[in-house]
């Protein structure tokens, strides 16, 4: 079963939410209506929250966990995930914020503090150090990541059609008919 308490949390999932069996959602994970946990990802919500908006997927061997709260940190860092977003293949999100309408490509690591506003692409194998704070609108890409250019409109539609694809996916594997 990919659901597992930690203390006193349990994982909610909203409605038509996919979930593989080999994922792994633990204590106090929200996932939005329509999103989708891929094979061997994880969604480790023990010392503090994880949200994953509408229309979202986290895909196969993602890693998402969080900060706790401490003196220091009072509120810690919690991971929230925007609506429409896909998170690739091997991505590490660490008490994070993802806006919506965003990429975030395969193998990427997000840090805490971290905030990634909307309609943002970030390359493959990109690195985005604690606090920084990447603007909506662009591609960025590196280690640390660094913005490249604006986004085409074409790109930015693509945002939503990507994630929009994955439902479509989701649907298939929980045995509904798309269109």
């Amino acid at each position: 079963m990919p659901l597992s308490s930690y203390l006193d949390a349990f994982p909610m999932l909203a409605e038509r939410v996919y979930l593989h069996p080999s994922a792994q959602v633990i204590g106090s994970v929200h996932v939005g209506e329509d999103s989708s946990v891929w094979c061997n990802a994880v969604l480790r919500g023990d010392v503090n929250e994880i949200h994953i908006g509408r229309c979202s997927n986290i895909q196969d061997l993602t890693m998402g966990h969080v900060a706790h709260k401490s003196s220091n940190k009072p509120q810690g860092a919690p991971l929230v995930v925007g609506d429409y977003v896909t998170v690739g293949h091997s991505v590490i999100l660490h008490g994070c914020r993802i806006g919506n309408e965003c990429l975030v490509g395969m193998g990427s690591i997000v840090m805490d503090d971290a905030v990634i506003a909307d309609r943002v692409m970030l390359g493959a194998g990109s690195l985005v150090p604690p606090g920084k704070t990447l603007e909506s609108g662009f591609l960025y890409m590196g280690r640390p990541a660094e913005k490249i250019r604006p986004l085409t409109d074409a790109e930015i539609a693509w945002l939503r059609y990507s994630a929009e694809h994955y439902v479509r996916v989701k649907d298939n594997y929980l045995g509904a008919t798309t269109p």
